[in-house]
């Protein structure tokens, strides 16, 4: 079986090619390197000991899509192209709708012509906005709060509607919670090009000395320590969702979502002393005012996704702080 993976080189989208290689997948890869590094494909190849084709370019590029799948015999296809920093969400609104979007709609009108009907979609928790209750489970009312989130709910109802039109396509829509750490090698992990978003990305910058302290936003949520809490998983068992989500996709037709998290909600300081605790590194940390749009708490019911796709994450708190100091380490010393 032939996956083709859009945004294979990002941080999800790699570790997932690894899962997908390690299981005698064939894959097809394209990247722009927009948030990624190109030594990311020789290392994917490294931890695999194996080769697979790749094209560098734009998923709004619609040409190289039909040439792609003109080349290359697709059975289905991983989408995780897109931009995907709240912020710049927030300062530029029409650049994320424009790119999430028409990406999103040229890779389904080509697979349309390839009669390539099956399709495991990234989106994200960011969906559910600001919960009524917790955990939270797939069928709960879904409401945005920034142009980010927005784009990855006008995703899903495209999909719902293009399973509506035709019962043929097969999709999984797979809500990501908070992933972090990284592959057990230290050969990748989460290295964006920009200024990090996410807590962990900022955690290393202060373990390595880039930045002398770690700002928390916020002690003053509704929570066991006041600090932020959210569902953080290893994205290795994230990866591993993705191939359960496509032995599903591949066997059957229908459009589902299923939330990919661990179940269990940890906060800002419980990573922070985890961190600490397990790579015997201090973090100094400073508590600054909230940011807006930040809730208190958001974790996953994963009951559908372990019922439905046999999916289930093993990793625990320390496995993901441990890989993630071995991947910074490793990479400041190439």
């Amino acid at each position: 079986m032939r996956i083709f993976v859009t945004g294979g080189a990002g941080y999800i989208g790699s570790h997932t090619c690894v899962e997908l290689l390690n299981n005698n997948y064939e894959i097809v890869v394209i990247d722009n390197f927009s948030n990624s590094k190109r030594d990311v494909i020789d290392k994917i190849k490294e931890i695999t000991k194996k080769d697979f084709v790749f094209y560098e370019g734009d998923v709004t590029d619609k040409a190289l899509l039909s040439k792609i799948f003109k080349e290359n015999k697709i059975d289905a296809v991983i989408h995780f192209a897109g931009f995907k920093a709240v912020g710049e969400s927030v300062s530029k609104p029409l650049m994320y709708y424009h790119n999430n979007l028409e990406s999103t709609i040229n890779l389904l009108e080509v697979m349309n012509e390839f009669d390539v009907k099956k399709i495991a979609f990234s989106s994200s928790a960011t969906v559910y906005g600001k919960p009524d209750s917790l955990p939270i489970k797939e069928d709960f009312k879904l409401s945005t709060t920034n142009p980010y989130g927005t784009t990855k709910l006008m995703i899903e109802m495209i999909l719902n509607d293009l399973y509506k039109s035709d019962n043929e396509w097969s999709i999984a829509i797979l809500r990501y919670f908070n992933p972090i750490g990284a592959h057990e090698s230290g050969l990748i992990g989460e290295n964006p090009n920009d200024i990090p978003n996410n807590l962990m990305p900022y955690i290393m910058k202060v373990a390595v000395g880039e930045l002398d302290h770690l700002n928390i936003f916020g002690n003053d949520y509704d929570t066991h320590d006041g600090t932020g809490v959210r569902d953080y998983i290893h994205v290795v068992d994230l990866a591993k969702g993705h191939i359960k989500a496509i032995e599903k996709v591949l066997k059957s037709t229908g459009c589902d979502t299923y939330n990919l998290g661990t179940g269990t909600g940890y906060s800002v300081l419980d990573i922070v002393k985890a961190f600490e605790s397990v790579n015997n590194v201090k973090i100094p940390y400073e508590i600054v005012g909230r940011r807006p749009g930040d809730i208190d708490a958001c974790y996953a019911d994963p009951t559908k996704s372990l019922k439905l796709l046999g999916f289930k994450a093993t990793k625990n708190l320390e496995d993901m702080c441990k890989d993630s100091y071995n991947f910074v380490r490793r990479s400041k010393h190439e």
